[in-house]
């Protein structure tokens, strides 16, 4: 069974940096579309970033571009999110997904079928 285990979240003051990691295992394959959503407390969740590791473009919210980098680990199936000049309103829960077998065409909650338990990151003022 596919998993993701999420790591590096934590508290920052704003402006600050913080780098999130996600690894998958059980993939078995080279094309998938891997990335982030958040959620902040009372809001709708929301994309952020996306990597199609078979072709290796990437996908940003318009929110987070030049600011943010997804990028490959590794290993094909460990993805980190550098996320610098974090504001307060960007405190959240992050959670990593996974489309297997799939590339970043449709970036919507209902194509990643894999999520991670989420990783908290707070930004203070």
């Amino acid at each position: 069974a596919v998993q993701l285990m999420e790591s590096g979240g934590g508290s920052v003051q704003a402006g600050g940096s913080l780098r999130l990691s996600c690894e998958v295992s059980g993939n078995p394959y080279s094309d998938n579309c891997l990335g982030w959503f958040r959620q902040a407390p009372g809001k709708a969740r929301e994309k952020v970033a996306f990597l199609d590791t078979g072709d290796k473009h990437t996908v940003y919210d318009d929110s987070v571009k030049g600011r943010f980098t997804i990028f490959q680990g590794d290993s094909r199936n460990t993805i980190h999110l550098q996320m610098n000049s974090l504001q307060p309103e960007e405190t959240a829960m992050y959670y990593c997904v996974a489309a297997t077998y799939s590339r970043c065409y449709i970036i919507d909650e209902a194509a990643f079928p894999y999520w991670g338990q989420g990783t908290q990151v707070t930004v203070s003022s």
